[in-house]
């Protein structure tokens, strides 16, 4: 129950995080692109790369903070985030077969599966 409440008090703040900063990117950068979603991954992705190689280092840091920071806030902030850090870690291990396989699976299955969602519903 305690692993619960800490991802779930991450996972809001990082949720309402990713909310107000797509609020404010789209109202500084109006158009078509949707930069809002573009800057929250980006930045999420340099977040979770910060924070991930942090904890490493840190050895003495409790558990707790990995999964409050990493799981609960940057993965609510932006799921895309653990979606690069994945496929970091398996490039660093070597597995190149499955980094690419997971990428374009992960992309390709993703577009299919999001159209047939909407195709469903219409």
């Amino acid at each position: 129950m305690k692993t619960a409440l800490i991802i779930g008090l991450g996972g809001f703040l990082g949720s309402v995080s990713r909310y107000y900063s797509q609020q404010l990117a789209s109202k500084l950068l109006p158009g078509t692109f949707p930069f809002g979603t573009f800057l929250v991954n980006i930045v999420g992705c340099l977040l979770i790369g910060i924070t991930y190689a942090y904890l490493q280092k840190q050895r003495a840091v409790p558990a707790e903070w990995n999964l409050f920071l990493l799981v609960g806030f940057i993965g609510s902030y932006t799921t895309y985030s653990t979606f690069a850090l994945e496929k970091v870690q398996l490039l660093q291990s070597g597995d190149y077969l499955t980094v690419s396989s997971y990428l374009i699976l992960s992309v390709a299955i993703g577009l299919i599966a999001t159209w047939a969602g909407i195709y469903l519903v219409r």
